[in-house]
């Protein structure tokens, strides 16, 4: 047996008649007669082969196995007839297609988990996508048109083809695990970090390569992972900086202590956001920025 096409009018009042329990409840609450939406029912099942409800008389109509069966999916169609709808009215008004952005790994993970759960309610049309990198990486992205705007660290500020705008910072503070030699001292003397092997994060992208940040000792060793660089600090292998807010456990039970460095204890790491000059932000992309900048001038 053939099955018909049935129209989205048809499952609008087909849900419309579940939800409510009734066609007279059906009716106002869709604003129309009880017989056309007694005609819609009976198309749809006249399309689909099966009866949907079971109306006997006076009786309230019950949705019939067949009829529970496909509740699940017609939700599902009209759902996704809705979100095409609402998808090409954003875009008619100038919202993006899609919004891929970068973020700096110094980043606060719960700060940025808050603006994207957001962003998420404000713009439920707009797809995101998320690149988190390290230094130049994230500037990288934003001129190669992979991301619309990106939150990077100092290293890429005032670059010729990005417009830039500072956005908060962290900060970061040396550490090593308490067995390490360094750590326990309450004054360590000027120069004793260059004698032991000091955790660094690399840049994966050429657009900083060889560019040196905050490095004092002679001996080190490069990581292109901040979740790495963390685990190896935390097995006491060589010391390291790191943002403050991604070690606090680590402080609190131990597991990591700050060192006393007379170089350059702790520093700000500033983040700006950062897109190209020929490409501005369109409205999702300026709605999150905005949060950016309230989000990480006070990551609390």
């Amino acid at each position: 047996m053939d099955v018909g096409q049935p129209t989205l009018d048809q499952l609008r009042v087909f849900l419309a008649v579940a939800d409510q329990g009734s066609f007279n409840r059906a009716a106002k609450k869709l604003g129309r007669a009880i017989s056309a939406v007694s005609y819609a029912i009976t198309q749809l099942e006249a399309q689909l082969g099966v009866s949907v409800f079971e109306r006997k008389g006076s009786r309230a109509p019950v949705l019939t196995e067949a009829g529970a069966a496909l509740l699940t999916e017609a939700q599902t169609v009209i759902d996704d007839a809705d979100a095409l709808v609402a998808r090409v009215k954003g875009l008619q008004k100038g919202l993006e297609a899609e919004l891929p952005i970068a973020v700096d790994v110094m980043v606060p993970g719960s700060a940025l988990a808050q603006m994207l759960r957001d962003f998420q309610r404000a713009f439920p049309t707009v797809p995101l996508r998320l690149h988190i990198e390290a230094l130049g990486a994230v500037a990288a992205l934003v001129l190669e048109g992979k991301a619309t705007f990106g939150i990077a660290g100092p290293d890429v500020v005032g670059h010729p083809e990005l417009d830039n705008q500072a956005v908060g910072s962290v900060e970061l503070i040396p550490v090593a695990a308490p067995s390490h030699p360094l750590a326990g001292a309450d004054e360590l003397p000027p120069g004793e970090v260059r004698k032991h092997l000091q955790l660094v994060l690399t840049d994966r992208s050429a657009l900083t390569e060889g560019q040196e940040f905050s490095v004092f000792s002679p001996r080190s060793w490069r990581l292109g992972d901040l979740g790495a660089k963390h685990a190896l600090l935390r097995e006491g292998i060589g010391w390291g900086y790191m943002p403050r807010h991604a070690i606090t456990d680590d402080l609190a039970s131990g597991a990591l202590a700050e060192l006393a460095l007379p170089e350059r204890p702790r520093m700000d790491f500033r983040f700006s956001a950062i897109w190209r000059r020929d490409a501005p932000p369109g409205p999702a992309a300026c709605w999150l920025l905005d949060e950016v900048r309230q989000r990480l001038a006070d990551p609390d």
